[in-house]
């Protein structure tokens, strides 16, 4: 019987795939034995590769349509199918939701938002027409189903994610499924960002039931498990990756900490 988690012959696009939570998804799709297609604005210092296998880079905005529909196109003219597509590219800086320009919170829900649903649009005209149709995943957040203060307009655009995976397992089953997967806190190469130095990154991760960050790979795991024939029957669901979430503020108060 074949691993169901040898993806061999699957080609796969992922999204912001060169770095950070992107580039641990695409090493356990390469791992995995698919062909993976990144896009990003800006082409990686060093090819990315994992197993002897290597990515095929496109460089693309995904904020922008015409650049959204010229990596698909590439990936169907390379490897003649498109089975997986992880939207994964998306972020934000903190800012006061009192005082940030209407413009930035526009470009934060384009990038976090709009652009996974013109890029799933494309690829789900591919996948319908495959025998075997195909799986589209959202990397969303925690800060979906939370307050995500500093990152408001960021929060609101991954709970769309939320309600767009549900409505599109709808409207394109039975040949795709769509799933979300809702990351807890995840260390990459920007987390002095949100949570300081070495010190800061203990604390926040002495926060989390199992002690840790999330590191890439483990949201890699689950892409992978999301896009193989192990969630043949899953569509249209969020997958919580948060480490056991975090401990409520409450029960520290209540003991003067």
């Amino acid at each position: 019987m074949k691993d169901p988690l040898d993806l061999g012959g699957r080609v796969v696009i992922v999204t912001g795939g060169t770095r950070g939570v992107g580039l641990g998804i695409t090493t356990r799709f390469l791992e995995a034995g698919a062909d993976v297609v990144v896009c990003g604005r800006n082409a990686p210092e060093a090819p990315v590769a994992a197993a002897g296998r290597e990515a095929f880079f496109v460089p693309a905005d995904v904020r922008e349509i015409d650049q959204i529909g010229r990596v698909v196109v590439a990936t169907t003219e390379r490897f003649g199918r498109l089975d997986v597509l992880v939207n994964n590219a998306g972020g934000a800086p903190a800012v006061d939701a009192a005082t940030v320009s209407p413009r930035f919170s526009e470009s934060i829900i384009r990038l976090n938002l709009i652009a996974p649903l013109h890029m799933s649009q494309r690829a789900n005209a591919v996948m319908q027409q495959q025998p075997e149709g195909g799986s589209i995943v959202f990397i969303t957040s925690v800060s979906a189903m939370r307050p995500s203060p500093g990152t408001a307009a960021y929060g609101a655009a991954k709970a769309g994610l939320v309600s767009l995976a549900a409505s599109l397992a709808v409207e394109w089953a039975p040949k795709v499924r769509v799933n979300c997967l809702a990351a807890g806190l995840v260390k990459t190469e920007l987390s002095h960002l949100h949570y300081g130095d070495e010190v800061g990154l203990a604390r926040t991760a002495a926060t989390i039931p199992l002690g840790r960050l999330a590191e890439p790979r483990d949201i890699g795991d689950g892409c992978l498990f999301l896009a193989s024939s192990l969630a043949r029957y899953v569509s249209g669901s969020t997958l919580l990756m948060h480490g056991g979430g975090e401990r409520p503020a409450f029960l520290d108060a209540a003991r003067g900490k």
